[in-house]
């Protein structure tokens, strides 16, 4: 069921009375409105299959191979599940991310699931292009040392080396402090889908919030949006119409019948003279 007017003029209703302002970095800005996500997936098809009077949401995908679950009752830290089942000669796979996972960030994935494939070589490019502390061992750290993110290496139980975000609330090494939010993806998720939620969190553009909305640490800064809230809800509304007119294409190019051979002209024998 695609994402419906009503469902966008709730959306507008509640981001059109909030004066937006700049919040950053990205690793910090709090949750923002999980809508960002689940607006995404409804434009590309994707179903709600839960209990329309349950707190949580599930998700399927059309072909009913992926599965998207935000439970914010779950008595563990991850609030959001994502799985792929086994496909045609394709490994499945889990990702999961914690309460306070901005859910622009995630979209950032989500969005790469549902659209064309583009390239993505390295998922530690956009990282490094924006200038996180990357070494030899793996590991990455964002400018003020509170986001970590991990490759971690094989093990009895992982034949590939799998990914691990942690932001927690000090950039002490000796002790680092509670933990705020986590995502973790396994050794079969896509390297592209990889860098996308890489890229959408080391962005360095700020995230829209209110000005009460909840932040995910004290040293988040939030200055005034030169953004009016029109604005945030207009972005809002492209970004799901863009989503559904590149989903529908990808559903035409799937569906489309194979072009049949071009028919070849026989090739007569020479007349005997």
């Amino acid at each position: 069921m695609p994402v419906s007017e009503r469902q966008l003029d709730a959306f507008a209703d509640q981001h059109a009375g909030q004066i937006p302002f700049d919040t950053s970095p990205r690793h910090l800005a709090g949750p923002g409105d999980a809508r960002h996500v689940t607006h995404g997936l409804a434009a590309a098809g994707w179903a709600t299959v839960s209990d329309p009077l349950s707190a949580e949401i599930v998700m399927a995908s059309p072909d009913h191979r992926y599965r998207l679950q935000f439970d914010p009752q779950t008595a563990t830290s991850a609030w959001w599940r994502l799985r792929a089942a086994h496909g045609d000669n394709e490994h499945g796979w889990y990702a999961e991310f914690g309460e306070l996972v901005p859910a622009e960030v995630l979209a950032g994935l989500t969005d790469a699931l549902i659209t064309p494939p583009s390239s993505q070589p390295d998922p530690w490019q956009p990282v490094t292009s924006a200038g996180w502390q990357h070494d030899d061992a793996k590991t990455a750290l964002s400018p003020d040392s509170l986001c970590r993110i991990e490759h971690r290496p094989t093990s009895a139980f992982h034949e590939r080396p799998s990914w691990h975000i942690e932001v927690r609330t000090s950039s002490d090494e000796s002790f680092p402090g509670p933990r705020i939010w986590h995502a973790f993806l396994d050794e079969h998720v896509p390297d592209r889908l990889v860098g996308a939620f890489l890229g959408a969190l080391a962005d360095q553009s700020p995230l829209q919030r209110g000005m009460f909305d909840r932040t995910a640490h004290y040293s988040a800064v939030k200055e005034p949006s030169p953004l009016r809230p029109q604005q945030v809800v207009d972005a809002h509304t492209a970004r799901v119409k863009t989503l559904r007119a590149q989903a529908r294409a990808v559903r035409r190019q799937q569906t489309a019948p194979a072009t049949p051979p071009a028919p070849t002209t026989a090739v007569q024998p020479a007349a005997r003279r």
